[in-house]
């Protein structure tokens, strides 16, 4: 697996970025977590409670920070590994079957637990520079794949119905590297929903912000989504391969 390089903190307007491993920005990262997916899910509430797991000591975590008062806006952590024959290190190997993803022979880089504290939602600034963070982190790796879940809150696919048939019709993975299933709970759209067409304005007000800026990079998905009781989403494998980026949208990231 990767270090962390030659990666260095950044600044843009009133947020700045950097990357961790020190316990102290882990447990603050992980404090954001719990607030972002378990106490506004109504899966907790406990103030002082931690989202954490044993992934959290293998990867790179990248915080957002507002640059006047250190408070932490935005994280999301970071696993990279040479190619695909390390993939079933990865979170998402828990949810999916990425046997397919093996034959993957370049960089490859997993993104995950990707929060942004609830006041901020509304302001794009702190995603925007994140967004740029991880072009630093993709371009100074030689990364050709980023991967990861992207979730939709609840576990009732009804409400998506018309961003599942999207997905469906426009977005699945290459069959070279779909997922296959593994989890024992999942919602195969793709099967379930093979006639049903997309109403297009339904599907953009329900797109999650996060899935949507995958699929503006040209990203694709799994064929079904994986019910996570615990969290209380449903989520779909995603992945970007970096060659297929469009390149307006990449020098946008660059220039960032």
């Amino acid at each position: 697996m990767m270090g962390l390089g030659g990666w260095s903190e950044f600044r843009r307007g009133r947020y700045q970025v950097r990357l961790s491993r020190a316990p102290e920005d882990v447990m603050r990262a992980q404090a954001l977590r719990h607030a972002v997916f378990r106490i506004a899910r109504g899966r907790s509430e406990d103030p002082a409670g931690l989202d954490a797991d044993p992934y959290d000591a293998l990867c790179d975590h990248m915080l957002v920070e507002e640059t006047a008062t250190g408070e932490l806006i935005c994280c999301v952590r970071l696993m990279s590994f040479d190619s695909g024959d390390e993939v079933d290190r990865a979170y998402s190997a828990q949810w999916y079957d990425l046997s397919a993803l093996r034959g993957f022979q370049e960089p490859m880089v997993e993104m995950g637990r990707f929060c942004v504290r609830p006041d901020h939602r509304g302001s794009g600034e702190a995603l925007r520079i994140a967004w740029a963070a991880m072009t630093r982190y993709v371009d100074e790796r030689g990364v050709q794949l980023m991967f990861g879940c992207s979730s939709f809150d609840g576990s009732d696919a009804e409400p998506y119905a018309d961003v599942f048939a999207l997905l469906k019709e426009k977005h699945l993975a290459p069959k070279r590297w779909l997922p296959r299933i593994k989890s024992p709970r999942v919602f195969q759209f793709a099967k379930k929903l093979r006639f049903r067409r997309p109403d297009l304005v339904k599907a953009a007000k329900a797109m999650p912000p996060l899935l949507r800026g995958y699929l503006s990079m040209g990203g694709w998905v799994s064929d079904h989504a994986v019910i996570d009781k615990d969290l209380n989403t449903l989520h779909v494998f995603t992945g970007v391969e970096v060659r297929r980026v469009p390149p307006r949208m990449a020098a946008l990231l660059r220039k960032a």
